[in-house]
Protein backbone atom coordinates (compact mmCIF):
# COMPACT_ATOMS: atom_id res chain seq x y z
CA UNK A 1 0.00 0.00 0.00
CA UNK A 2 1.23 3.35 -1.07
CA UNK A 3 0.81 6.66 -0.24
CA UNK A 4 0.16 9.13 -3.12
CA UNK A 5 0.06 12.93 -2.95
CA UNK A 6 -1.66 14.78 -5.75
CA UNK A 7 -2.18 18.33 -6.70
CA UNK A 8 -5.44 19.81 -8.17
CA UNK A 9 -5.87 22.69 -9.84
CA UNK A 10 -8.36 24.30 -11.91
CA UNK A 11 -8.13 28.21 -12.94
CA UNK A 12 -11.40 28.60 -15.36
CA UNK A 13 -14.76 27.60 -15.15
CA UNK A 14 -16.55 26.49 -12.13
CA UNK A 15 -12.63 26.00 -10.30
CA UNK A 16 -14.04 25.11 -7.00
CA UNK A 17 -16.65 22.77 -8.97
CA UNK A 18 -14.19 21.47 -10.96
CA UNK A 19 -12.07 20.39 -8.09
CA UNK A 20 -14.44 18.98 -6.24
CA UNK A 21 -16.01 16.56 -9.43
CA UNK A 22 -12.00 15.05 -10.02
CA UNK A 23 -11.49 14.80 -6.09
CA UNK A 24 -15.35 13.18 -6.10
CA UNK A 25 -13.85 10.83 -9.37
CA UNK A 26 -10.72 9.84 -7.84
CA UNK A 27 -12.68 8.75 -4.45
CA UNK A 28 -14.91 6.67 -5.89
CA UNK A 29 -12.56 5.04 -9.07
CA UNK A 30 -9.50 4.42 -6.72
CA UNK A 31 -12.54 3.40 -3.81
CA UNK A 32 -9.70 5.41 -1.39
CA UNK A 33 -10.71 8.10 0.94
CA UNK A 34 -8.48 10.69 0.72
CA UNK A 35 -7.30 13.62 2.76
CA UNK A 36 -7.70 17.12 1.58
CA UNK A 37 -5.69 20.51 2.19
CA UNK A 38 -6.80 24.16 2.48
CA UNK A 39 -6.94 25.54 -1.15
CA UNK A 40 -4.49 28.04 -2.60
CA UNK A 41 -5.06 31.05 -5.34
CA UNK A 42 -2.15 31.37 -7.52
CA UNK A 43 -1.24 33.04 -10.52
CA UNK A 44 -0.39 30.41 -13.36
CA UNK A 45 3.00 29.26 -13.13
CA UNK A 46 4.92 29.03 -16.68
CA UNK A 47 2.84 31.36 -18.59
CA UNK A 48 0.77 34.35 -18.98
CA UNK A 49 -2.85 34.47 -18.58
CA UNK A 50 -5.47 36.77 -16.37
CA UNK A 51 -6.99 33.78 -14.52
CA UNK A 52 -5.96 32.79 -11.33
CA UNK A 53 -5.95 28.72 -10.51
CA UNK A 54 -6.89 27.50 -6.94
CA UNK A 55 -4.94 24.38 -6.27
CA UNK A 56 -5.74 21.53 -3.64
CA UNK A 57 -3.24 18.98 -2.48
CA UNK A 58 -4.46 15.29 -2.17
CA UNK A 59 -3.20 12.53 -0.12
CA UNK A 60 -4.28 8.93 -0.61
CA UNK A 61 -4.01 5.48 0.42
CA UNK A 62 -3.71 3.22 -3.04
CA UNK A 63 -2.24 -0.26 -3.79
CA UNK A 64 -1.54 1.34 -7.52
CA UNK A 65 1.86 0.94 -9.01
CA UNK A 66 2.34 4.99 -9.93
CA UNK A 67 1.97 4.09 -13.61
CA UNK A 68 -1.63 2.50 -13.18
CA UNK A 69 -1.75 5.99 -10.48
CA UNK A 70 -0.89 7.48 -13.31
CA UNK A 71 -3.19 6.28 -16.37
CA UNK A 72 -5.76 6.44 -13.68
CA UNK A 73 -5.61 10.46 -12.78
CA UNK A 74 -5.52 11.12 -16.86
CA UNK A 75 -8.75 9.21 -17.47
CA UNK A 76 -10.08 11.37 -14.53
CA UNK A 77 -9.18 14.50 -16.08
CA UNK A 78 -9.89 13.46 -19.27
CA UNK A 79 -13.51 12.94 -17.94
CA UNK A 80 -13.97 16.42 -16.86
CA UNK A 81 -11.96 17.85 -19.44
CA UNK A 82 -10.78 16.60 -22.90
CA UNK A 83 -9.43 19.99 -23.35
CA UNK A 84 -5.04 19.80 -23.95
CA UNK A 85 -3.38 20.80 -21.63
CA UNK A 86 -0.77 22.66 -23.52
CA UNK A 87 -1.10 24.74 -26.58
CA UNK A 88 0.10 23.31 -29.82
CA UNK A 89 3.50 25.19 -29.72
CA UNK A 90 4.06 23.25 -26.44
CA UNK A 91 3.41 26.34 -24.24
CA UNK A 92 0.97 25.90 -21.02
CA UNK A 93 -2.71 26.51 -21.18
CA UNK A 94 -5.54 27.36 -19.42
CA UNK A 95 -7.24 24.64 -17.87
CA UNK A 96 -10.51 23.36 -16.08
CA UNK A 97 -8.56 20.60 -14.57
CA UNK A 98 -5.31 19.45 -14.07
CA UNK A 99 -4.31 16.81 -11.93
CA UNK A 100 -0.32 16.22 -11.05
CA UNK A 101 1.01 13.28 -9.49
CA UNK A 102 3.80 14.79 -6.91
CA UNK A 103 5.04 11.93 -4.79
CA UNK A 104 4.15 8.31 -3.96
CA UNK A 105 5.88 7.75 -0.66
CA UNK A 106 9.84 8.37 -0.60
CA UNK A 107 9.73 6.77 -4.28
CA UNK A 108 11.93 8.08 -7.30
CA UNK A 109 10.15 6.96 -11.04
CA UNK A 110 12.52 8.21 -13.60
CA UNK A 111 10.91 6.94 -17.14
CA UNK A 112 9.58 9.10 -20.24
CA UNK A 113 5.59 9.34 -18.84
CA UNK A 114 6.21 10.11 -15.25
CA UNK A 115 8.54 11.66 -12.71
CA UNK A 116 8.32 11.40 -9.54
CA UNK A 117 8.63 13.32 -6.90
CA UNK A 118 7.51 16.09 -9.33
CA UNK A 119 10.64 17.80 -10.62
CA UNK A 120 9.14 21.38 -10.29
CA UNK A 121 7.17 20.57 -6.39
CA UNK A 122 10.29 22.41 -5.45
CA UNK A 123 9.15 25.65 -7.41
CA UNK A 124 5.76 25.90 -7.12
CA UNK A 125 3.98 27.34 -3.68
CA UNK A 126 0.78 26.09 -4.90
CA UNK A 127 2.34 22.40 -4.94
CA UNK A 128 4.24 22.69 -1.47
CA UNK A 129 1.32 24.36 0.63
CA UNK A 130 -0.74 21.99 0.16
CA UNK A 131 2.03 19.37 0.50
CA UNK A 132 2.66 20.49 3.66
CA UNK A 133 -0.39 20.67 5.25
CA UNK A 134 -1.24 17.28 4.11
CA UNK A 135 2.21 15.58 5.58
CA UNK A 136 5.23 18.24 6.72
CA UNK A 137 6.94 15.34 7.29
CA UNK A 138 7.58 14.34 4.20
CA UNK A 139 11.03 14.46 2.69
CA UNK A 140 11.93 14.40 -1.01
CA UNK A 141 14.09 12.18 -1.63
CA UNK A 142 16.63 13.83 -3.50
CA UNK A 143 16.60 16.95 -2.37
CA UNK A 144 16.63 15.69 1.58
CA UNK A 145 13.98 18.78 2.28
CA UNK A 146 10.62 18.60 4.06
CA UNK A 147 7.75 20.86 2.22
CA UNK A 148 7.94 23.96 4.87
CA UNK A 149 12.14 24.24 4.05
CA UNK A 150 11.41 23.59 0.17
CA UNK A 151 8.98 27.00 0.74
CA UNK A 152 11.76 28.61 2.51
CA UNK A 153 14.06 28.19 -0.28
CA UNK A 154 10.92 29.44 -2.92
CA UNK A 155 10.95 32.94 -0.61
CA UNK A 156 14.84 33.01 0.14
CA UNK A 157 15.22 33.23 -4.18
CA UNK A 158 11.74 35.53 -4.44
CA UNK A 159 14.26 37.87 -2.10
CA UNK A 160 17.45 37.35 -3.94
Amino acid sequence: MHTAYLNIGSNIGDRRGNIAAAVDAIKERLDAGAAVSAEVESEPWGYSSPNPYINIGVALRTELSPLELLGAVRDIERAISPAPHRNADGSYADRLIDIDIIAVDSLVVDVAELQIPHPRMHERRFVLEPMNCLNPRWIHPILGLNPSQMLENILLDFML
